[in-house]
C-alpha cells in the first residue's frame, strides 16, 4: 500500500470507530464526546487538501511507505 491508500484507511477507520464509539443508537456506544474526533479527523483531511501538512503522511514516509505503486494505474 501507497501512502495516500495508508492515509485513506486510518481516516476512514478512526471516521467509524468514532461514530460507532459516539452515536447512540450503535451497540458500541461509549459518549457523544467521541464525535469530536469524527470532526477532528474531518477538519484535518480538509485542511490537508489545501495545506499539504499531514502528520500521519510524514510518519508513513519515515516508516519507509512508498509514495506510489510504481507503473501505471
Amino acid at each position: 500500500m501507497t501512502v495516500n491508500q495508508w492515509v485513506r484507511a486510518f481516516a476512514g477507520f478512526f471516521v467509524l470507530l468514532s461514530l460507532a464509539l459516539g452515536v447512540e443508537g450503535s451497540p458500541l456506544f461509549v459518549s457523544k464526546n467521541f464525535l469530536w474526533f469524527t470532526a477532528f479527523v474531518g477538519a484535518n483531511l480538509f485542511q490537508s487538501a489545501f495545506t499539504g501538512l499531514c502528520p500521519l503522511e510524514n510518519i508513513l514516509r519515515k516508516l519507509g511507505v512508498p509514495e506510489s505503486a510504481g507503473g501505471c494505474r
